[in-house]
């Protein structure tokens, strides 16, 4: 591990200076990620700036009705405000799903956005790989590959995202804040991730130095009725093969309202926006679902060790639908 200052931020525009115009600086949260990619030589900040005490660990109501959730907030915290349970029920159940109680514990909602792949490739310094080394190759494409992306990808990386909580984030289009030297902004979850074209190492829209403030709820009456599912190669700790954020609004059996969000299929949280057009309008079974699923991934680019992600989402999708749709009736 490279050697590295420290220095502790006490407010949003000390941090944002203490970071402003360098290249090898780094914002430091739980440490839940960036600490472990420091370990392996992917990271090698020369400087980091710890913002753990910065005023922004808060959960807050909006004045439209939404929710606005500070970057600082642990994933413990957000998982067990009532709010988030009641409102947003399937991002509560997404950042239940991910890490251990441990890991919650210290990870950070700024943090959790920013989190990078896990592909073995991108993990190991003495392999190519695009993400890490522009232009040195792409070896999952013939190689291990098995839990890698079947959407969005290109010829230059098949990386997944591999957060939980963006997932459900996405479906409920959150809108992430962030502040640097020039002032505050925001983007948009839908815009917040870069598609992979030919820069895969180039992973968000924020502009150089800024410091995530948070994340913004909007009000969004289906997402009371909302879950999160997660399939993994084992019952804890393990990162999704494949996962759905998923919330329905059904009236007399016609679908009036519907989000869909998959996790670990692409190089971000992808929106489902096929899907949800396919749905809107719909009577609210087990064909139209599927229907939905093939519409939104008919455009799958499977290689040839993870084509089961394709059968696997159309599966997740009827399912949690139905499990919605039954709920709804009751």
């Amino acid at each position: 591990m490279r050697e590295f200052g420290y220095q502790r931020a006490y407010n949003v525009s000390g941090a944002v200076a203490l970071l402003d115009g360098d290249g090898e600086a780094r914002f430091l949260g739980g440490g839940t990620n960036l600490v472990d990619l420091m370990k392996t030589g992917v990271e090698r900040p020369a400087l980091l700036v710890d913002v753990r005490e910065l005023p922004l660990n808060r959960v807050e109501p909006t004045g439209d009705g939404g929710l606005r959730i500070g970057a600082t907030v642990t994933n413990s915290d957000l998982a067990a405000h009532p709010e988030v349970r009641l409102r947003y029920p399937a991002l509560a159940q997404a950042v239940l799903a991910g890490a251990s109680g441990q890991l919650r514990n210290m990870a950070t909602v700024g943090g959790n956005l920013l989190q990078r792949t896990r592909c073995g490739y991108f993990t190991d310094v003495t392999s190519a790989c695009n993400k890490r080394n522009p232009g040195s190759g792409c070896p999952a494409l013939t190689g291990e590959h098995h839990n890698h992306a079947i959407l969005g990808t290109s010829d230059h990386c098949v990386a997944t995202h591999p957060s939980d909580m963006g997932v459900a984030l996405a479906a409920f289009d959150a809108v992430v804040s962030y502040e640097t030297a020039d002032g505050p902004g925001e983007l948009p979850l839908a815009d917040f991730y870069l598609p992979v074209g030919e820069t895969p190492h180039l992973e968000t829209a924020l502009p150089p130095g800024a410091l995530i403030t948070g994340v913004t709820l909007p009000p969004t009456p289906v997402a009371a009725n909302s879950r999160y599912r997660k399939v993994r190669e084992r019952a804890s700790y393990a990162f999704a093969i494949g996962s759905i954020a998923a919330a329905l609004d059904v009236q007399d059996g016609v679908v009036r309202d519907v989000r869909l969000a998959f996790g670990a299929v692409a190089s971000r949280p992808w929106r489902a926006r096929a899907a949800e057009r396919a749905l809107l309008g719909t009577a609210a079974d087990a064909e139209n679902f599927a229907a939905a699923a093939d519409a939104e991934l008919a455009h799958a680019k499977p290689l040839p060790h993870n084509g089961y992600k394709v059968t696997l989402m159309r599966n997740l999708v009827v399912a949690v639908l139905s499990e919605l749709a039954e709920e709804a009736a009751r």
